[in-house]
């Protein structure tokens, strides 16, 4: 079975490294520097729905005015590390196709194992930020163990040689 017809070329990996990398640095600076009270990220944009909390009258398919940040944080970093994560490397093998599956089978394994234990120990409004951090970890999961598999892998080759 050919599962390479479902990867990006690998010439999407170099720029997938590079967006998900500015994204990283952008989330980073988020941290640091409060976003939210800035009118550069504030973007007339269509919204599909924003009920908020606490709000009389949500906002269903009205144009309002947003921060956006978050979102391009969000996008970028989605696009970079699936971009980063599934692009051919220079030689696709099924040693690699098989390195690639068993990440991103460990990914989901540990990522729902931190989301259990945030179950169990995290409550409030906290958990809600818990939850969006959530919705990358396995992307980044996937990313570190899949590349370091790779690189350990080219390591023993060498030695062998």
């Amino acid at each position: 079975m050919n599962t390479t017809r479902y990867l990006f070329p690998h010439q999407c990996k170099k720029i997938g490294w590079i967006i998900f990398l500015i994204s990283l640095v952008l989330v980073v600076v988020s941290f640091f520097i409060d976003t939210s009270n800035s009118t550069w990220f504030d973007w007339k944009i269509f919204i599909g729905y924003d009920g908020g909390f606490f709000q009389d009258q949500p906002k269903i398919l009205k144009w309002g005015i947003e921060n956006v940040y978050p979102t391009l944080i969000g996008i970028l970093l989605i696009a970079g590390a699936t971009l980063a994560g599934f692009s051919k490397e220079k030689n696709e093998d099924e040693f690699i196709a098989k390195l690639r599956l068993e990440s991103l089978l460990w990914a989901v394994y540990i990522n729902y194992g931190l989301l259990i234990l945030c179950f169990l120990f995290i409550y409030g409004i906290t958990f809600l930020s818990v939850m969006e951090f959530n919705m990358f970890t396995v992307l980044i999961i996937f990313l570190i163990r899949f590349n370091f598999l790779l690189f350990r892998n080219s390591k023993s080759l060498i030695n062998e040689k």
